[in-house]
């Protein structure tokens, strides 16, 4: 939600020899925290390249609390606790060359680790909830969170509050961004009309923030927004000479460690300073912006696609997702995790003919488990099953009726299932019972079906994609942009009624045109 003063912050920090009472000064405004706060296993490790370099992923963390006065003026409410209203995962190439940016939306629907925050002593069990809920506990709860999902190593965190993004964007003179139409979002307060614009303070925090404006009014719409903001806050900090200007430069460097907290690691001026150097090598048009590919539900919650996992492991794999000259760069789902199985009884099988029940013998600490191995099911063709409770099981298995082992093995090939897990029924139809022995992820744990995902047990991915090693891209239905040039276009402006001015609903544009008595955010 503020992510622009996260990464902008980086490029400001290259402030070290700028004597040693700025250096005092800007080393004490840093506030630091642990970088893992999970109560089993750790963020994991990068593997270095051929020549000893290794990657380095930070996870940008956006906080909606408001623990302070003017925190709550801007966020109208008051009280403790937050909420990670944003999470990326931003990738730094072994050879500094390229970079990914990669959205994880705030309302995804997992199951999350266990967790105990060392400064507040709070603890959490894990239990299936939104991402978002992971912050309560700490910043290094929402990193166990994102390592358990997607299985990338994590080597630091980076955190900004609501006052962040307004400090970030008046220190550069304002940001540049573009809507498509006239907007009114009468929840977070973004009035603009069609075409460009420069935010600074308060309207830069209502754009970011705006989860009604843009695309289908959701969070979906929300994360593409953000990154053309972050996109034209980079540009601007490489470009105009800003980090040329001893006083902008000060006056970012200030702004920037005011507004974050890091972890540990990193919680010094000259550790930030080197962080900053390595993220200010990436030429902007080879920096990528994409969203995990997702799937809304009528509720509102987000769930994790298949087809995600191929863009994570191209992230754990240190591939780039642009060629040399900032073009869009293939990478087929074949080369970003195991080899897809050989042929078996069920690779003539027709799926779209083949639907399968699926059930939740984990228990209720799995709430949307059958579902999110169901749509893992139709994601990889199969036609539509549904789904129940089962009494609880140690071991996953998929039963199948007399003469259906066939459309059986065709299922446990998508998921990653051994045949071993394969039973036959007296009854006809597919039942496939999911045991506590596959807590998460749509991929059985160490198998290699065509929609398999990270195991998340154990923090390491596996393949994504479909069978027979297609050429799938990472990023498809990822929404891929880089930070290059203006060609990314507006922000879409949103055509349902998302919004409800007087209590009538209506679609942004069409509250633009009714708030005649409101001031535009920004001329």
């Amino acid at each position: 939600m503020k992510i622009g003063a996260i990464i902008a912050s980086l490029f400001v920090l290259v402030v070290a020899g700028c004597g040693a009472f700025v250096y005092e000064k800007l080393n004490g405004n840093i506030k630091g925290s642990s970088l893992f706060n999970g109560t089993s296993g750790d963020a994991g490790s990068e593997k270095p390249d051929a020549y000893g370099r290794t990657p380095i992923n930070i996870l940008a963390i956006g906080s909606d609390g408001r623990s302070n006065k003017a925190d709550c003026k801007i966020g109208g409410d008051c009280g403790p606790g937050q909420n990670a209203d944003v999470q990326m995962v931003v990738h730094i190439s072994a050879d500094r060359s390229n970079a990914t940016v990669m959205s994880i939306p705030r309302d995804l629907k997992m199951q999350l680790p266990a967790c105990k925050d060392p400064d507040t002593k709070q603890s959490f069990a894990g239990g299936y909830d939104k991402i978002n809920a992971s912050l309560q506990y700490g910043p290094g709860c929402t990193v166990a969170a994102v390592h358990q999902l997607t299985g990338i190593p994590i080597d630091h965190f980076a955190m900004v509050d609501f006052q962040g993004v307004i400090k970030m964007s008046d220190a550069v003179g304002g940001v540049q961004v573009c809507v498509s139409d006239n907007v009114y979002d009468t929840y977070s307060h973004l009035k603009l009309k069609k075409g460009d614009h420069t935010l600074q303070n308060l309207a830069a925090l209502e754009f970011v923030r705006s989860r009604h404006a843009f695309g289908t009014g959701t969070d979906i719409g929300r994360t593409y927004a953000q990154h053309l903001f972050l996109s034209s806050l980079m540009r601007k900090m490489k470009g105009a000479g800003t980090l040329a200007n001893p006083t902008k430069l000060y006056s970012l460097a200030n702004a920037a460690t005011n507004a974050l907290t890091v972890d540990n690691g990193i919680k010094s001026i000259t550790k930030l300073v080197g962080l900053g150097e390595d993220v200010n090598k990436v030429p902007s048009d080879r920096m990528t912006f994409v969203t995990m590919q997702n799937q809304l539900d009528d509720a509102g919650n987000v769930h994790i696609l298949p087809a995600a996992y191929n863009l994570f492991n191209a992230i754990k794999n240190d591939q780039s997702l642009t060629t040399s000259s900032g073009g869009k760069s293939k990478v087929a789902a074949s080369a970003t995790g195991k080899a897809s199985p050989s042929a078996s009884a069920g690779s003539s099988v027709d799926r779209a003919k083949v639907s399968v029940t699926v059930e939740n013998g984990i228990g209720p600490t799995a709430r949307g488990r059958a579902s999110t191995v169901q749509q893992a099911l139709t994601a990889q063709g199969f036609a539509a099953g549904g789904t129940a409770n089962a009494t609880q099981t140690a071991s996953t298995t998929l039963w199948y009726g007399p003469g259906e082992k066939a459309e059986a093995q065709a299922a446990a090939d998508a998921l990653g299932l051994p045949s071993s897990h394969l039973k036959q029924g007296s009854s006809a139809g597919l039942v496939l019972v999911v045991g506590t022995d596959w807590p998460t992820g749509t991929s059985y744990p160490g198998g290699t079906g065509s929609g398999s995902g990270s195991d998340s047990g154990s923090g390491s991915g596996s393949s994504g994609g479909k069978s027979g090693g297609s050429s799938s891209d990472a990023t498809d239905g990822a929404h891929a942009q880089t930070a290059g040039g203006k060609s990314s276009g507006c922000a879409p402006v949103s055509r349902f009624k998302t919004v409800s001015l007087n209590g009538v609903p209506m679609t942004p544009t069409q509250a633009y045109a009714e708030a005649k008595d409101k001031p535009d955010s920004a001329p």
